[in-house]
């Protein structure tokens, strides 16, 4: 059984939701719309609204049955447009980056309204009842929401031609990142941070055998209820730790989870509700998983099927875009603690050197033997170091000599050595390592 926050993660992410919401909408907005032509409108309404949109039984089944179909045609076309663009994404991108067209908003909201509109129209021909005399104005209202569907269609299509350009796929991908990174970490504190295992509990924990909790069912990791895990350690009197990160594969039986008890016994069905496990993996983007896709996306480019470096070296700048904001923030912590101070989770984060190298190891090894490709790194390490601190350029300059060790130097010509000199003496001069650069 999940949680109620892994539960309502599963709904919010999952493709149906926003289409079934209009859906339900619709509904609710057919019934209306019937009780208000039965009820209100027959007296009231010639006052105030043009009789013209006020139509025979006939006519208006008519009406309604046209929309319908057309609605429901115009939905197939938007469901085949949709198939194409995840077949371009996953035959020329990455596969990763099917989620993206599939998860954003303007996508969903598109086949949302011809989903509502369908179900709005069906349900007016079930539900119109009268005479021969009767008229109704919900049919008109049915035809003001197929205009509106047109106009949603044709923004579609634009929406298409944009999003299936990898130049807007990178655009899209970085700046969901980089509003991420604003949104989730704080900037860095001016003060140095107490590391958690210099205080009495690392002494009370190290002399604590931790309790396994295995997995129920094997599956990967798509989210952790970090917060309900911390409110039901503080009063389990527990400290836990987390041996994986969103997006792993989890063997069934696997201890997924490890329990320091102080004292009382805690059940370990208590804990798995908090970590949410699917056939895919995670829907929602996570920092390191935005750097993987961009990173598949330059290798892709770079593979001798493709051959295109101009798009690898834009993956290298929007890289460098994201980790140079990433430099000035706080990372995630690895030790959570309760309301009382004490603490309750340690799960395994990520350091800015693993950022990147996760983001270079790949195009360094397949694609700095192109020159403009490890130019373009190079500014993206002069970028990075130049708006981040002293820890930071340390940590870039060490990863540039670990770059330029694999750099086949015989066979760079002379201009190709005074171009790149030239960047690598700009980046030791920023990473106050002046003294250690030694020229190509």
């Amino acid at each position: 059984m999940l949680s109620l926050r892994s539960l309502f993660h599963n709904i919010r992410s999952n493709f149906l939701y926003v289409p079934s919401l209009y859906g339900l909408g619709a509904c609710l907005l057919a019934v209306l719309s019937v009780y208000i032509d039965s009820r209100f409108l027959p007296q009231a309404a010639p006052v105030w609204i043009p009789s013209p949109l006020f139509i025979p039984l006939e006519l208006s089944r008519t009406i309604l049955g046209a929309i319908s179909a057309a609605l429901l045609t115009m939905t197939t076309i938007t469901f085949s447009t949709i198939l194409v663009v995840l077949t371009t994404y996953l035959s020329e991108f990455s596969p990763r980056t099917l989620q993206n067209f599939i998860s954003d908003a303007k996508t969903q909201r598109v086949l949302a309204f011809f989903t509502a509109g369908i179900i709005y129209s069906l349900l007016l021909l079930l539900f119109l009842r009268g005479g021969e005399e009767a008229v109704f104005l919900s049919p008109s209202l049915a035809v003001f929401f197929a205009i509106i569907c047109v106009f949603m269609f044709v923004f579609f299509i634009h929406h298409v031609s944009s999003w299936i350009q990898v130049s807007s796929l990178l655009h899209y991908i970085t700046k969901d990142t980089l509003e991420k990174i604003e949104k989730e970490l704080p900037d860095l504190p001016s003060w140095a941070p107490v590391v958690p295992w210099e205080d009495w509990e690392s002494e009370d924990i190290k002399t604590i055998s931790p309790s396994p909790v295995r997995s129920a069912d094997s599956g990967y990791i798509q989210h952790i209820d970090t917060k309900g895990i911390i409110r039901r350690a503080s009063r389990d009197d527990c400290i836990v730790r987390i041996n994986a990160e969103v997006s792993d594969y989890i063997e069934q039986g696997a201890p997924f989870l490890s329990v320091w008890e102080q004292g009382k016994k805690i059940r370990s069905a208590h804990y798995r509700p908090f970590v949410t496990l699917g056939a895919e993996k995670s829907s929602s983007d996570t920092i390191e998983l935005a750097l993987i896709k961009i990173v598949e996306i330059a290798l892709r480019a770079l593979s001798p099927g493709i051959n295109d470096p101009n798009t690898a070296v834009a993956c290298i700048k929007n890289l460098g875009k994201i980790l140079a904001r990433l430099g000035r923030k706080q990372l995630p912590r690895t030790f959570h603690y309760d309301a009382s101070g004490d603490l309750r989770l340690i799960m395994k984060q990520p350091a800015f050197s693993d950022y990147l190298y996760t983001s270079f190891h790949q195009i360094r090894q397949y694609g700095f033997q192109d020159l403009a490709v490890l130019s373009a790194a190079l500014d993206a390490f002069i970028l990075m170091a130049d708006v981040n601190a002293d820890e930071v350029k340390s940590i870039i300059w060490e990863f540039t000599e670990y770059v330029m060790e694999g750099l086949q130097r015989e066979d760079l010509l002379t201009l190709d050595r005074k171009h790149l000199n030239h960047k690598l003496r700009t980046l030791a001069s920023i990473c106050g390592r002046r003294h250690q650069f030694q020229p190509l």
